[in-house]
C-alpha cells in the first residue's frame, strides 16, 4: 500500500487522500466566499477581540468549519489579486470535479467535535471489548490473536507505563465511539484507529487521525508516526 511522509507522520494514502481533498476544498470555498464577501469579513475581524473571536465570526458569518475561517484569517494582500482570485475558483471548481460529497456529508470529519482522553483500564473495558469482539486481534498491533480481556488490559498498561504505548478513548460528547492506539515499535509509532460501526463514515476516523498527532507528538516527542489503516471503513 501506498505511504506518503509528512512532517514526521507517515500517512496511509489510501485512508486520508479524499478528506485530504475535501479538507482543501472546504478551505478553498472558504477563501472564495471570503473574496466576495471581503467588506463583511474585515468588519467581523475588527470587531473581534482576538483571533479566535475573529476565526469563530468568519465561521458563522461563512458558514464554515473552523478550518476554512483560520484559513481565511491567514490569507495575504497577495491573495486578493485577480490571478490569485481565479486561480482559487479554477482549484475549486477542480476540487468539486474530483469530490462527490461535501464536508457536511461527513460532519465530524473537521474533528470540532471529537476529543480524545486517555483510556482507562478500569472504566473503559467496554469500548475495547467492543473492539476486540469485531477485530479479534490483540490490542498491540502485533496482529496476533486477542488473549484475556483482562490480560490484553493490563498488558496495555504495562506498556503506557513502560512509555512504549499510549492508547486513547475517542469521545462525541460523552459517547465513547472508537480508541486510538499508539505502540512505540522498532523506532516508529504505529497509530491505529478503531470507531464503532454505528459511527463510521461519518468522518470520525479523520477526526481521530488529526487529533491523535498532537497527543502522539506529545507521548513520543521526535518519533515518526506511521498511520495504519483499520480493515474497516471509518
Amino acid at each position: 500500500m501506498t505511504a506518503r511522509r509528512q512532517g514526521g507522520l507517515i500517512y496511509d494514502v489510501a485512508m486520508t487522500d479524499h478528506d485530504r481533498a475535501a479538507d482543501r476544498r472546504e478551505i478553498t470555498n472558504a477563501l472564495h466566499s471570503a473574496l466576495e464577501r471581503r467588506h463583511e469579513v474585515l468588519d467581523a475581524i475588527v470587531e473581534a477581540s482576538d483571533r479566535d473571536a475573529a476565526v469563530t465570526a468568519i465561521a458563522e458569518l461563512l458558514g464554515t468549519a473552523t478550518l476554512g475561517a483560520q484559513a481565511v484569517m491567514g490569507m495575504s494582500f497577495a491573495q486578493l489579486t485577480k490571478d490569485a482570485r481565479r486561480a482559487n475558483q479554477n482549484e475549486l471548481e477542480d476540487l468539486n470535479n474530483q469530490l462527490t460529497f461535501t464536508l457536511s456529508d461527513r460532519p465530524a470529519s473537521s474533528g470540532e467535535t471529537l476529543g480524545l482522553r486517555p483510556f482507562d483500564g478500569s472504566t473503559d473495558s467496554d469500548i475495547f471489548a467492543a473492539r476486540t469482539d469485531e477485530i479479534g486481534s490483540a490490542g498491540d498491533g502485533s496482529g496476533s490473536p486477542a488473549g484475556g480481556l483482562d490480560d490484553e488490559i493490563a498488558s496495555a498498561v504495562d506498556r503506557v507505563h513502560a512509555e512504549e504505548a499510549a492508547w486513547f478513548v475517542a469521545l462525541e460528547g460523552s459517547d465513547k465511539i472508537g480508541m486510538v492506539f499508539g505502540e512505540l515499535i522498532g523506532g516508529e509509532v504505529n497509530v491505529r484507529i478503531w470507531i464503532r460501526p454505528e459511527h463510521r463514515k461519518k468522518g470520525y476516523g479523520t477526526a481521530a487521525l488529526r487529533a491523535s498527532r498532537t497527543e502522539m507528538a506529545s507521548h513520543f516527542p521526535g518519533v515518526p508516526m506511521v498511520i495504519r489503516a483499520p480493515g474497516v471503513s471509518t
